[in-house]
């Protein structure tokens, strides 16, 4: 079976699953330039708890989990099967690490589905989500996302979906396709990373604009399940798109494993709306 590539998106505010721009363009360039995956794993900011889980429901639900935005993103309805069985597989190969099975409890948030539905928008592939562990290092996650690496020979995507800057208090509507310096800094020193040796962004801890790039670390923790895999194949990552929107939110998107399709597509990413301040939208 073809080794799958994997990849991270910079999903930026949920509004993008609605609209058609340079981003949404890179994410269905992607979608259609990867073999069929069996599955879709996704590890998305949105699912960020005290537990390390794995959604194992055979048709998990759509949640739409942002306020202030319009009726029609609340309409959105992304219905992939699950696949249960990838629970094990999951376990198995992490092991001993521990992995719980999440049969009830969450589904597919916006992390996931705002991208889906541009990559895959026929919603005919499993799609499973793995949380993000609240409690644990980065290291953690990097070394979990290495482990994760056999899937990738058995016809499984894994994919991270955040925001390698990401700092909702710091929004500015003045700026709605650029990104502040500190936020450029950041985002550069990252990208330097995952384009040469990967797991070196794991120590990006130390980097002068952390505080403000990444003021909490649910968004920017994806990036190290895609360095860990890269990591543990000695690949360096691509990047797929980039840019920024409102000063302080990275739209930057990286693959493994595949060159990087051209998408061809224009226009910034997608407006927020009035309302909420970003930092009360969940997004």
């Amino acid at each position: 079976m073809t080794v799958m590539p994997a990849a991270f998106f910079g999903h930026g505010n949920p509004m993008n699953a609605l609209e058609e721009n340079r981003y949404t363009a890179a994410w269905r360039a992607f979608g259609e330039s990867v073999p069929r995956p069996r599955a879709i794993l996704v590890v998305s900011a949105h699912w960020y708890v005290q537990a390390t889980a794995v959604t194992a429901m055979p048709g998990p639900r759509t949640i739409h989990d942002f306020y202030g935005f319009p009726k029609e993103l609340f309409d959105v309805r992304y219905e992939p099967p699950g696949l249960p069985g990838l629970y094990e597989e999951i376990a198995d190969v992490v092991h001993p690490t521990w992995v719980g099975a999440d049969v009830d409890s969450w589904g597919i948030d916006h992390g996931t589905w705002s991208v889906l539905v541009h990559a895959f928008p026929d919603a005919d592939i499993p799609v499973v989500q793995l949380s993000i562990n609240a409690l644990k290092s980065f290291d953690y996650h990097l070394q979990l996302g290495a482990a994760l690496a056999p899937l990738r020979e058995s016809g499984v995507l894994v994919v991270g979906s955040g925001n390698v800057v990401h700092n909702l208090g710091g929004v500015s509507r003045a700026m709605p396709d650029a990104g502040f310096d500190w936020a450029q800094r950041f985002d550069e020193r990252a990208k330097e990373c995952m384009l040469t040796d990967p797991v070196d962004v794991v120590r990006i801890d130390g980097h002068r604009d952390y505080d403000l790039a990444v003021p909490t670390p649910e968004h920017f923790l994806p990036l190290l399940y895609l360095a860990g895999l890269a990591g543990a194949d000695g690949e360096g990552a691509e990047v797929l798109v980039d840019g920024y929107a409102y000063g302080s939110l990275s739209m930057t998107a990286y693959t493994v494993g595949m060159t990087a399709p051209d998408g061809g597509g224009t226009g910034m990413a997608a407006s927020l709306p009035d309302g909420p301040p970003a930092d009360g939208a969940n997004i």
